[in-house]
């Protein structure tokens, strides 16, 4: 199914690779995701966009990797792979760890928009526990409360066993994150936002405003992950949103 990587190395995968395409979308998962995280948007784009996805070390037929714990590390690494592909006009995406992604990389680039997806906006701190370094039992308890593991995957202790390094890296990266002032963004900003997210409130997604002269806010039915239960709206929304920011 995924058919390209960037030529700069492997931290960026293209489904359906598309020639033709007058922009490109890169998406950037959330902690513990992976390719398989977006599988299903790239089917559903217009044939005017070509997906990229990020993909972290330690899973995927990146398993054999140590995965990074550091953000900075992971910020520096996408950002070359991103810029190598520049040559297009292009907007950014992420959910969660990846929004906090996207929008460093937004302050070094210039993409067209910018949408973040279930994350507070950066100069808020999190004012949840962290829970990188919490003992096995607990640490997968935590992600239970946000239906961040498939089941197949939480019954299953052999799985687990193996996605919990790169999960916990992952969180690592995501909790050690500190926001540094910066200018606004002269692109757009659009936030999605779960209804019924327990992690991220109404007011701290809102709060993105803040780093931009040009916002909008929008709502999916659902918790955290809506990304997953309500992928169509939000890749419709993604494909009105960028073909207003060619105009």
């Amino acid at each position: 199914m995924f058919q390209s990587q960037s030529s700069t190395n492997q931290w960026l995968v293209c489904p359906r690779v598309n020639p033709e395409a007058q922009t490109r979308l890169f998406l950037f998962p959330y902690a513990g995701g992976n390719i398989a995280t977006f599988g299903r948007w790239a089917p559903g784009l217009p044939s005017t966009i070509e997906a990229w996805i990020a993909q972290y070390p330690g899973r995927g037929f990146r398993y054999n990797e140590t995965p990074v714990k550091d953000f900075g590390v992971m910020l520096n690494a996408l950002y070359e792979a991103t810029q190598a592909l520049a040559d297009k006009p292009y907007a950014f995406f992420g959910h969660s760890m990846g929004a906090l992604i996207a929008f460093e990389l937004a302050c070094k680039l210039h993409p067209q928009i910018l949408f973040v997806s279930g994350c507070s906006a950066p100069h808020i701190p999190d004012s949840s526990p962290p829970i990188h370094d919490l003992p096995d039992d607990e640490f997968i308890k935590s992600m239970q409360k946000l239906n961040g593991i498939p089941d197949e995957i939480l019954s299953n202790a052999e799985l687990m066993e193996l996605v919990l390094p790169a999960l916990r890296a992952d969180f690592e990266a995501f909790e050690n994150y500190r926001y540094i002032p910066n200018d606004r963004l002269a692109c757009p900003i659009v936030a999605f936002g779960g209804i019924n997210d327990p992690r991220v409130s109404r007011k701290h997604l809102e709060g993105w405003e803040m780093h931009t002269n040009t916002f909008k806010v929008q709502y999916f039915p659902g918790g955290h992950f809506f990304i997953n239960t309500d992928y169509k709206a939000v890749i419709d929304s993604i494909t009105i949103e960028m073909a207003n920011a060619k105009r």
